[in-house]
């Protein structure tokens, strides 16, 4: 097991165990349907649709341990108790990248809520991790794969 917690909302961490309860009540049962019915058809050595809903079962088992994994280790951030003086999980920072004068804001979130057409980035990707802790007025380094890049903080909000 991973001993780095997921940062989720409670909307994420809801939604992750709505999923799990789904695939539980509702994916299991079909797949098992799935497999009795192609086991019904004869010969299981030659049976392609057994094979195929077998597979399809564990794959759906394999998904399920995964995002209980993932709900075991998620941390539940709360938006009202976030301090807004310095870049944390669920801020959202307004930063200049100094080589191009650009103004860009991002929310920073844990992985599973990472949208950037949303404008919501990791804290674990590469930016996340540079902006993470900083306050206004800081310039943070990014290392990105082109080299290390640039970025004052601006304004910090919730």
């Amino acid at each position: 097991m991973s001993e780095i917690n997921m940062y989720v909302t409670k909307e994420t961490f809801d939604k992750m165990r709505e999923e799990v309860q789904k695939m539980k009540s509702v994916d299991r049962p079909a797949a098992s349907r799935a497999i009795a019915e192609a086991r019904e058809k004869g010969d299981l050595k030659e049976n392609a649709e057994y094979d195929s809903a077998k597979e399809a079962q564990g794959m759906l088992e394999a998904k399920i341990k995964q995002l209980e994994g993932a709900i075991a280790n998620a941390k539940i951030v709360d938006t009202n108790t976030i301090d807004t003086s310095k870049v944390s999980i669920l801020t959202k920072v307004t930063i200049t990248n100094l080589a191009t004068k650009k103004i860009i804001t991002y929310q920073i979130v844990g992985e599973k809520e990472a949208d950037l057409k949303a404008g919501k980035i990791s804290a674990g990707s590469p930016i996340g991790k540079g902006l993470l802790g900083k306050t206004i007025g800081e310039v943070a380094e990014v290392h990105a794969p082109n080299g290390i890049i640039k970025f004052k903080v601006e304004h910090i909000t919730i």
